[in-house]
């Protein structure tokens, strides 16, 4: 398709593809001022006045209003995040910021997380807007700096600093949900009405520096590597929550088997299964090693990052549990915490997405997840806000699409995100 062709969702979410804004974690990112810069010249085309917050240079927050028809009914926070992880580019076979089109497809870092969204949020408003028609609601619409670390410089600041911005909101939409996945024969879509707690944690074994060639019992790195294996291959055990009890039910009608084993359901639907399998345990995978500095020298401190998720409300006995694994001699320190969440899958809210999703796909089921990841619902969370997950895609049967999140040659179809806009127009139109 030539760009000149592109619909507008697909045009805004190329032009933010665009703008490296990689976030490598800890403060070191390209930040996300000229991609808010350009939402906040997109809004303003629109009649509506964005505000800029940005507490650290570069990291830059941009929120607008749009009044509803009602203004009696509480707001609703539509919200994205303007950062991406950081791509190896050699391992892509395109420029992951060069936002290609190709084989019906947008190409790009951030087509999937989350970029896609920022332009259906974009479009979806600017659709209604244009036609001189108004949302039913107040809309607040935030896009945040640094979610993909935690949302420490983002939206974590924005809600102790501006908690004004989303005065008068009770419920927010943002990522990771309202997509399809083709479970047996049957495409099938994910809301997310919950999400895992984050635990990022360090390890840190400590020795005695030597020289490479002794004979050498107090080694900082072997400690570590015992550490790192030992809880990298814990098998956590599965635990339900109300929401993944549920999922699990629903996934096992449609596949035609008993949902006896929650575990042997979510595995049984093929290309998601290992996101889906993630949502019914505690994970705790390793990301990082650091340690040493050359050939022939013992270091007396050896390093390891472990990224771990948990069910809400069970991080204390996971960490009571991860130092039980790695042993007394290694110390376990927390880098970054952040709260879990489960709402439930009710409520007008809820019945509106559903309705939603059905007006364009009839007889598609709607199933509730809880998602492995976390999201900017996290912070708004402080303030009383409920988070869904409500990225509507309609996806083909043959796209490993949980697999596109932080994954090489990230890409999200065309006519997905058309879809995503109508379904997310209709929504605003009628909440």
């Amino acid at each position: 398709m030539p760009e000149a062709e592109l619909p507008e969702v697909a045009a805004v979410a190329r032009d933010l593809i665009r703008f490296d804004t990689t976030n490598h974690g800890g403060g070191r990112a390209a930040g996300e001022r000229e991609a808010a810069e350009y939402v906040g010249a997109y809004l303003e085309r629109l009649g509506l006045a964005p505000e800029y917050y940005e507490p650290i240079p570069r990291r830059t927050n941009v929120m607008a209003r749009v009044p509803g028809r009602d203004r009696d009914k509480p707001a609703l926070v539509l919200h994205g995040h303007l950062d991406v992880v950081p791509p190896i580019a050699e391992d892509w076979s395109v420029d992951p910021f060069a936002g290609v089109v190709r084989d019906g497809m947008l190409w790009g870092r951030g087509a999937v997380d989350m970029k896609d969204m920022d332009a259906m949020i974009l479009t979806s408003v600017a659709e209604i807007l244009r036609a001189g028609e108004a949302p039913e609601r107040d809309l607040i619409l935030a896009f945040f700096a640094d979610e993909e670390n935690g949302g420490v410089e983002g939206s974590a600041l924005v809600v102790q600093d501006r908690p004004e911005w989303f005065a008068g909101a009770t419920e927010a939409i943002s990522e990771v949900g309202g997509y399809s996945l083709t479970i047996g024969d049957r495409r099938t879509y994910l809301l997310q009405v919950g999400e895992k707690a984050l635990v990022w944690i360090r390890l840190v074994a400590r020795g005695r520096a030597a020289h490479g060639s002794s004979l050498h019992a107090d080694n900082a790195v072997t400690a570590l590597a015992e550490a790192v294996a030992a809880l990298g291959r814990t098998a956590w055990p599965v635990t339900l929550t109300d929401t993944t009890r549920e999922m699990t039910e629903r996934l096992a009608d449609l596949l035609g088997q008993s949902s006896a084993d929650p575990d042997a359901v979510a595995a049984a639907t093929g290309a998601p299964s290992g996101f889906l399998r993630s949502t019914l345990r505690t994970t705790t995978n390793p990301t990082g090693l650091v340690a040493g500095y050359k050939h022939n020298v013992i270091p007396d401190r050896a390093e390891a990052l472990i990224d771990v998720r948990v069910l809400p409300g069970t991080e204390q006995a996971a960490l009571a549990d991860i130092r039980r694994i790695v042993g007394a001699g290694v110390e376990v320190e927390i880098v970054h915490q952040d709260i879990g969440l489960e709402v439930p899958f009710s409520g007008d809210l809820v019945d509106a997405m559903v309705a939603a999703l059905g007006v364009h796909d009839p007889d598609a089921p709607v199933i509730p997840y809880l998602m492995g990841g976390g999201t900017d619902n996290k912070a708004l969370a402080t303030l009383g806000i409920a988070g869904y997950g409500f990225a509507p895609l309609r996806l083909p049967a043959d796209l490993d699409f949980t697999g596109m999140f932080h994954g090489v040659d990230e890409r999200v179809p065309i006519d997905a995100l058309v879809f995503g806009q109508r379904v997310l127009s209709d929504l605003l139109r009628t909440y």
